[in-house]
C-alpha cells in the first residue's frame, strides 16, 4: 500500500485549504477523497470544478448517477461506489436504479440502459466508439451534447477512482453502510 495522507485544514498544503473549506461547508465534513487529493492542490481544485460542471450538465439526476456509477463499478472503486450510493439517495434516485448499477443488472428503462452501455463503451474503448454505437445512443433520445457530458463525468471519475485505488482511501463513515464489492469478486 502506498502511504498517502488524508489531510485536514491544519495539515493540507496552503493552496488546498480553500478547497477543503468548501468541502467542509458543502458536506459538513471533509470527505476522505478530498483530504487525500489535497496533497496536490491542482488535483483537488480540478476535481471539484469538474464535479460542479457535471452537476450543471443537461443530464438529469438519474442519468448523472448512471454515468458516475457505471464508471465507478467498471473501475471497481471501493470508495466511490458507496459514496455515490449515498449521493444518489440525496439526489432522490430510486433504489431500483442504484441497485441495478451496483449489481450490474438491467436498469429499469431502455433509455437508461442505453446510457450505461454507451458510457461503458467510452470507458472500455477509450473513446474509440463506432459510428453505429453513436447512432444507437442518439436513437435512444440522447444528443451529441450528452456524449460530451459523459466525457466530462468520465474525466471526473478517473481523477477520483484512480486516486482511491492508489491511496486506498478508507470509505467515509457516513457511506460505510453502502460498502460494495464487485459482484464477480464477492462470490
Amino acid at each position: 500500500m502506498s502511504d498517502f495522507t488524508i489531510h485536514d485544514l491544519e495539515t493540507a498544503p496552503e493552496a488546498s485549504r480553500p478547497f477543503l473549506e468548501a468541502s467542509l461547508k458543502a458536506n459538513g465534513r471533509i470527505p476522505g477523497l478530498h483530504g487525500t487529493m489535497a496533497e496536490a492542490p491542482g488535483l483537488l481544485e480540478g476535481y471539484q470544478k469538474l464535479h460542479q460542471l457535471f452537476l450543471a450538465s443537461s443530464l438529469d439526476n438519474d442519468e448523472k448517477t448512471v454515468v458516475w456509477q457505471s464508471i465507478n463499478v467498471e473501475h471497481e472503486c471501493h470508495y466511490c461506489v458507496p459514496a455515490h450510493t449515498g449521493i444518489a439517495k440525496m439526489m432522490k434516485v430510486s433504489d431500483e436504479i442504484t441497485d441495478a448499477l451496483r449489481d450490474e443488472t438491467p436498469l429499469p428503462t431502455p433509455r437508461l440502459e442505453a446510457l450505461r452501455s454507451f458510457t461503458l463503451a467510452l470507458v472500455r474503448q477509450r473513446g474509440f466508439v463506432s459510428d453505429t454505437e453513436v447512432e444507437t445512443f442518439l436513437a435512444a433520445g440522447y444528443t451529441r451534447q450528452n456524449i460530451l457530458e459523459i466525457i466530462l463525468g468520465l474525466a471526473q471519475k478517473v481523477m477520483s477512482n484512480y486516486t482511491n485505488h492508489l491511496a486506498q482511501t478508507p470509505v467515509d463513515e457516513v457511506f460505510r453502510k453502502y460498502e460494495w464489492q464487485k459482484a464477480d469478486k464477492a462470490a
